[in-house]
C-alpha cells in the first residue's frame, strides 16, 4: 500500500476554476441548510440532502448510521483510505443575523426543551463544503488511487455523533482509514485564512455534577446545622487552586463553576448544594489529575466542616458527554499545510493556538490506533468586519453566537478547495 504521507503533490491545475463553476449549487444548498437547521441527532434532512448528492457522484452510500449520520465510500484502486468528516448538526439559538435566509425553525431538545434552531457554529459551510468536496474527487479520480470515506456526522454539538457512528461500526462495516481530515469554520481569522495548530489543537472536556451534603435547619440557628451553601462556597474557592498552583504553569487546563444551585428560602438552610463544573484539557494525565483534584478538594473540605462519611459530597463525571482532546498528528499536519502554503500562498496560511473548546472528531483517532488526524480551521469573519475591529475576534460575534454570520461562500470556496488538496494529498497517486 502507498504511504499517505508519501504521496507527492497532486496537480491541480484548474481546481479552483471547477470550484467556481460548483459555487452557485453550494451557495444555494448552504442557504436551504441554513434555513432548515436540525437539532443535534435529529439531522434527518440535512443527512437525506448530502446521501441523494453523495450516490449520484458515484459513491456508495449507507445512511442511518450511528442514527442519522451518512456513510460515503468510493473505492478506486489501490491505496491508502482517506475519510472526510463534515458534522450536521444546528444549536438551540434564536438567530438575529438579520440575514434574508435567516433560520425561523424551532424544535425539540433532547431535555423536551422547546427552542429556537440556528445553524450558530457554521456547520452549514460544513456540509457545503463536503458535498463540493465530492464532487471535485469524484470528477478528479484519474488523479488519485485508495478509497474515499466520506462521513456527514450527527450530534457534534452533543458529544454523541462521533461515539454512535463508532458504535454503528464505521470502522468494522467500512473501510478503515489511514488518515481522517476534517475542517471547521473559525471566528477569529478573517474568511479565507486557513488555520492550523500542531498537536493538541481542541480540548479534553468533561462535565461534573458534584453534590454538597450538609444538614439543614432554620436560618436562625445555624449553630444546629453544617451548611452546605458555606461549604460548597468553599470548594468553588479551593477548586481555583488546582490550575494556578497545582499545575506547572506552562500547562494549559480551565475548571469552571458554571452552576451553582442551593436552597428555596431566606432562612432555610438545605440539605444540599449542587455545583455544575466544567474540565478542560489537553493531555490525559492533566485530565486525570484535574478530576481527582476536584474530589480530593471536595472532600477535603467537607471534612475540615466536620460532615461525617456518610455526608462526604458526591461527584459524577458524566464520561458519556466527555469529548476527548482534538489532537493533530505531526505527519499530516506537516505534509498536508506544506502542501497549503504551496496551492494557497504563505500569507493564507497561519499556525494558530489551540482552543479550550471541544470537539469530538478527536474519538475517531482514539477508535484507530496509527491513524494519523488533521482538522484546520478556515476563516470566516467578512474582510470588512475584521478590518474594522482590526482583527481584535473579541469585538465580533463567536461561534455559537446568534449574530455569527459567516462569510459563507469564501469559507465554502476555500474549504472545498483545501479539503480537495489535503484529500489528493493523503490519497495515493495515479
Amino acid at each position: 500500500m502507498t504511504s499517505p504521507l508519501a504521496a507527492q503533490p497532486p496537480a491541480n491545475a484548474g481546481l479552483a476554476e471547477a470550484i467556481r463553476g460548483d459555487m452557485p449549487d453550494l451557495m444555494a444548498l448552504y442557504r436551504d441548510l441554513h434555513q432548515h437547521p436540525e437539532l443535534s441527532m435529529q439531522e434527518t434532512r440535512s443527512a437525506g440532502l448530502l446521501a441523494a448528492e453523495a450516490r449520484r457522484l458515484g459513491f456508495a452510500v449507507t445512511e442511518h448510521v450511528g442514527g442519522t449520520g451518512v456513510v460515503a465510500v468510493m473505492e478506486n484502486g489501490p491505496g491508502p483510505v482517506v475519510l472526510l468528516r463534515a458534522d450536521m448538526d444546528a444549536l438551540p439559538v434564536a438567530e438575529q443575523t438579520g440575514l434574508p435566509f435567516a433560520s425561523a425553525a424551532r424544535g425539540t431538545t433532547r431535555e423536551g426543551l422547546a427552542t429556537a434552531i440556528m445553524h450558530a457554529c457554521g456547520h452549514d459551510t460544513h456540509m457545503a463544503t463536503w458535498v463540493g468536496t465530492a464532487r471535485r474527487l469524484a470528477a478528479m479520480k484519474s488523479q488519485w488511487s485508495g478509497t474515499l470515506v466520506m462521513i456527514a456526522q450527527p450530534g457534534e454539538e452533543t458529544s454523541q455523533g462521533a461515539a454512535a457512528m463508532i458504535a454503528d461500526g464505521l470502522f468494522t462495516r467500512f473501510p478503515r482509514p489511514n488518515v481522517a481530515i476534517a475542517f471547521h469554520d473559525a471566528a477569529t481569522l478573517p474568511a479565507g485564512i486557513i488555520g492550523y495548530a500542531p498537536g493538541p489543537a481542541m480540548a479534553n472536556v468533561d462535565s461534573v455534577d458534584l453534590t454538597v451534603r450538609g444538614v439543614g435547619g432554620h436560618g436562625a440557628a445555624p449553630n444546629t446545622t453544617r451548611d452546605p451553601i458555606v461549604l460548597a462556597a468553599r470548594i468553588v474557592t479551593s477548586l481555583q487552586t488546582l490550575v494556578s498552583r497545582e499545575l506547572d504553569p506552562l500547562d494549559s487546563a480551565v475548571v469552571t463553576v458554571g452552576s451553582f444551585q442551593a436552597g428555596t428560602k431566606h432562612n432555610i438552610i438545605p440539605d444540599e448544594a449542587r455545583l455544575l463544573i466544567t474540565v478542560r484539557s489537553y493531555t490525559p494525565e492533566i485530565r486525570r489529575q484535574l478530576l481527582d483534584g476536584i474530589a480530593r478538594i471536595a472532600r477535603g473540605e467537607a471534612i475540615a466542616a466536620g460532615l461525617p462519611e456518610d455526608r462526604m459530597p458526591e461527584m459524577t463525571v458524566r464520561e458519556a458527554e466527555a469529548t476527548p482532546a482534538t489532537v493533530n498528528t505531526d505527519a499530516i499536519t506537516q505534509s498536508t499545510t506544506a502542501l497549503f502554503r504551496s496551492h494557497f500562498g504563505e500569507d493564507r496560511v497561519r499556525a494558530t493556538r489551540p482552543v479550550m473548546a471541544g470537539e469530538d472528531f478527536g474519538r475517531y483517532r482514539l477508535a484507530v490506533p496509527g491513524m494519523e488526524s488533521l482538522l484546520f480551521w478556515v476563516g470566516g469573519v467578512p474582510q470588512d468586519r475584521w478590518d474594522a475591529v482590526r482583527g481584535d475576534p473579541a469585538q465580533l460575534p463567536s461561534l455559537h453566537s446568534p449574530f455569527w454570520a459567516p462569510d459563507a461562500e469564501k469559507v465554502i470556496s476555500t474549504a472545498t478547495e483545501a479539503m480537495t488538496v489535503a484529500a489528493l494529498g493523503a490519497l495515493g497517486r495515479r
